[in-house]
């Protein structure tokens, strides 16, 4: 895997030509395919640059190990949310890695508070939810709901959620490169803020 301090955009284009035409586990769609359709559901809600990037990226971290198609078919939870945030660290700030860190904890609080979404995910969502922890207790969910971020990753977990079309069609995946120049960008700036502050 590219070391963090490496990653650059032109990475994460070449790991989804290199990758992306991988089936996205359980579901009628490619690894690619789930990615667009999540971002551009994402731009038309007039999400933020650094909303739209983590709705593209949200699922990198199943690109980023060699475990196998679908490992929730074998009991296997992948921690994908977890195992893309070093890969992208130096590349984007929190306004990225959070919703993408949380969005599993969101379908987990979703399905605390809304009776009817477990019924509404896929048969893969619904195993994997079980390896990831099952449904949040009261007390996890309030927990989840204060955390800063939260609301994004429930945006996001709705989007991903419905990003499973074999039909839609949405931009390629270059278009959507301009969203992670700008919030990489905002990235940068952060940083440099802090360190003159």
């Amino acid at each position: 895997m590219t070391q963090a301090s490496n990653v650059n955009i032109t990475d994460i284009i070449a790991l989804f030509e290199r990758r992306g035409d991988e089936q996205y586990d359980g579901e009628p769609v490619t690894q690619l395919q789930h990615a667009l359709q999540s971002a551009a559901l994402a731009e038309e809600a007039g999400a933020s640059d650094e909303l739209i990037v983590a709705a593209l990226l949200h699922d990198i971290g199943h690109l980023l190990h060699d475990i196998g198609p679908t490992p929730t078919s074998f009991g296997k939870d992948d921690v994908h949310q977890y195992r893309c945030l070093p890969y992208m660290r130096f590349l984007f700030g929190d306004a990225v890695l959070e919703p993408i860190k949380l969005h599993v904890d969101a379908k987990r609080y979703l399905c605390a508070v809304e009776p009817a979404y477990y019924d509404s995910l896929s048969a893969d969502s619904k195993r994997s939810l079980a390896l990831q922890g099952g449904v949040f207790n009261p007390e996890q969910a309030d927990e989840f709901i204060n955390r800063a971020f939260a609301a994004d990753a429930i945006a996001l977990r709705r989007w991903d959620d419905a990003a499973k079309s074999a039909t839609k069609q949405t931009p390629d995946f270059i278009y959507f490169a301009r969203h992670m120049k700008n919030a990489e960008l905002i990235h940068r700036q952060s940083d440099a803020h802090r360190q003159t502050a």
